[in-house]
């Protein structure tokens, strides 16, 4: 946020939109349909003190008119494309049809429709809603540089077996007893940068940054649940994660940058017993799920270098 000096203070402002929802249909000739819902936030750094110091709004971009923008933009996008190339088609419009306005910042979050197989066959519109979802963040300048960013919120993966966790710091307070063997759980959110740093040298690729989520989404789950008969040991969240954030980066070269957070959601093993002894027998194979309190674990990957 640029920052301005004015009647003696310093001072920082920016304006913009939030939770702009909007869904586009794209048709083909053959009858198949394509859908996208997003849920947009844009926000603008301007020259538009006056608005603040005195009666003078002519330099702001009202907040309904960038509303209206996110409508009018999706109309003109008659082919089918990315989050990413949305939130930089629509930072890039603000940057340059308005003089005022030096920079834009565009999020979006993209409601995760999948399209329905019915008889063994793709649907030809209809659609279901799955679990996690798509984000992005576009930060452009009106001098042409990029920030972007994508992710995933949402990624629930699971493994029944192939964890543990021992050997940790024990003190007065600890109770938690060493274990080789229990269920992993939790909810991955992550963010990755990309390498390009200018609105002029993206990959022109249609769908581009779509591909490149599936593939950094199975790159991530692959990595946690491990190979589909033996699976991989978990010796911790964290060296779990870590394994995860690796191969990403190591993966996709244009992907300078990945954040991931993991929660450990807690499975635990049921017990029910009366002073007489077990109620029931259980061999470790009834669980109360629960989700709080649990573990918080997040960690960050960067290249050295990270230009492309």
């Amino acid at each position: 946020m640029a920052q301005e000096v004015v009647e003696g203070f310093k001072f920082e402002q920016r304006h913009g939109k939030e939770r702009v929802r909007v869904a586009r249909v794209w048709r083909t000739p053959q009858g198949r349909h394509f859908v996208v819902e997003w849920r947009v936030g844009i926000t603008l750094f301007s020259d538009c003190v006056n608005s603040y110091l005195r009666d003078d709004n002519s330099d702001i971009v009202a907040t309904d008119t960038m509303k209206n923008t996110v409508y009018a933009k999706a109309k003109e996008c008659s082919d089918i494309l990315s989050v990413e190339d949305f939130a930089i088609l629509l930072a890039k419009h603000f940057v340059s049809f308005y003089k005022k306005v030096t920079g834009a910042i565009v999020n979006i979050v993209e409601k995760p429709w999948e399209r329905v197989i019915v008889d063994g066959q793709p649907h030809q519109h209809g659609f279901t809603l799955g679990s996690e979802k798509h984000t992005t963040e576009a930060i452009v300048q009106k001098s042409g540089s990029l920030q972007l960013t994508s992710g995933i919120e949402g990624l629930s993966v699971l493994k029944t077996t192939q964890s543990g966790f021992e050997n940790f710091i024990r003190d007065k307070y600890t109770a938690l007893p060493d274990t080789r063997e229990r269920i992993l759980a939790t909810e991955v959110t992550a963010l990755w940068k990309y390498s390009y740093e200018s609105l002029y040298n993206l990959p022109q690729k249609p769908l581009y940054f779509t591909d490149k989520y599936l593939e950094v989404k199975k790159v991530l789950a692959d990595t946690f649940l491990g190979h589909p008969t033996g699976g991989v040991y978990s010796p911790s969240v964290q060296n779990t994660l870590y394994l995860m954030a690796k191969p990403t980066l190591n993966r996709f070269p244009d992907l300078a940058y990945v954040h991931l957070k993991m929660p450990n959601f807690h499975f635990l093993p049921v017990n029910i017993s009366s002073k007489d002894g077990p109620i029931v027998k259980f061999e470790d194979d009834v669980y109360l799920p629960t989700d709080e309190p649990h573990g918080s674990i997040e960690a960050s990957l960067s290249r050295v270098w990270s230009k492309l």
